[in-house]
Formats: C-alpha cells, sequence, structure tokens
C-alpha cells in the first residue's frame, strides 16, 4: 500500500460566489459541431453517474465521490433538490453540470466539466452560461463553487470571466487518485 505522503495530492482551493444573476449576454450555443442537447439526468443510475464522474474527472483527480459508498452516494444524486444536467454532443454524453439546491437561499455549482475528447470546442463556456442562467432561474440569494488547482487551468479565468467573485482560497489536501486504485 502507498505510504501517507503518496495517498494525498497538495491543491490551492479557490471558493467563487455571484451574488446577482448577470446581465451580459449569454454565450451562444456552439454551431458547427453537430447534435447538441442538455437533458437532465433524474435519478440516474449509480453507474451511470459514476461514469460521467470519471470520464470527466479523471484526469483531474476528482475523488470527493469516489470516497462515498452507494447509500451515501444515492442519497445526494436522488435528492430532488440537486439536479445533474448531462450534455450530449450526437447522442455522446461529452460532459455534465450538478447543481446542488439543498441549502436555503444559495445553489452549489458542484461539479461543471467535460470529458477530454470535447474539451475545446467552445461547450465549457456554453456549459457554465447554462448553468448559470438554470441556478438563477430558482432565484438564490447567492451562486457559489469551487475550483481548484487540479483543475483544467483554464476553469478559474472563466469562472471569473462569467462574474465569478473568490472569497476565499486555501491550501488542501486530496486524496490521490492512484492511491484509491491501488490494490488494499
Amino acid at each position: 500500500m502507498a505510504d501517507d505522503a503518496d495517498r494525498f495530492i497538495e491543491t490551492t482551493v479557490t471558493y467563487l460566489e455571484m451574488r446577482e444573476q448577470p446581465v451580459r449576454p449569454t454565450t451562444p450555443r456552439p454551431s458547427g459541431l453537430g447534435k447538441l442537447a442538455l437533458m437532465r439526468a433524474e435519478k440516474p443510475t449509480l453507474s451511470f453517474y459514476r461514469y460521467l464522474y470519471g470520464a470527466v474527472g479523471n484526469s483531474l483527480n476528482w475523488t470527493d465521490r469516489l470516497l462515498l459508498d452507494d447509500d451515501e452516494l444515492r442519497a445526494i444524486i436522488h435528492d430532488p433538490m440537486v439536479e445533474i444536467y448531462v450534455l450530449y454532443l450526437g447522442g455522446v454524453p461529452a460532459g455534465y453540470v450538478e447543481l446542488d439546491r439543498r441549502t436555503d437561499g444559495e445553489i452549489e455549482l458542484v461539479y461543471l466539466g467535460l470529458s477530454p475528447e470535447f474539451i475545446g470546442r467552445g461547450l465549457g463556456r456554453y456549459l457554465l452560461d447554462w448553468a448559470i442562467h438554470t441556478a438563477w432561474s430558482h432565484a438564490p440569494k447567492r451562486l457559489w463553487l469551487h475550483t481548484c488547482s487540479l483543475d483544467d487551468p483554464r476553469a478559474l479565468p472563466m469562472y471569473q470571466r462569467a462574474g465569478f467573485v473568490a472569497y476565499d482560497q486555501k491550501v488542501e489536501k486530496v486524496v490521490a487518485l492512484d492511491a484509491l486504485q491501488q490494490p488494499a
């Protein structure tokens, strides 16, 4: 088994928020890519959710949801106040957004990302603007998210251009994906 130093990765986590709905125009739907659809995954199966989470997050060392057992994960993703939307391009899942409305007056944009094969086509900016518009349709007092130095380096500037403002930053240790994939 890996020693403790190999089990964790240090990362800088930036917390951002938006306290008013942006008044700027939304990003137009990317053209020339083929059929594009966004669909809510209502009570997704655990295997489908884990597929999305891994397809988007494996290259970014997303591990939080991998640490949950089936019942813990199901309780989150089947909660009616948690909304999971899947972006499809040509019928293929290209990415997803997860909005958590379980705290009164605020919405957390928990996850937003694309599978690596779909990055660089303008879909990220479109998906973020769509998520912001969808979140604000619920009239929260606050929309917030966090990103870290393990995420794509374009993520933080994209969130800031969209109108999110940083309000905190911390250095944290996260479980390394490699440590979870090693046999016990």
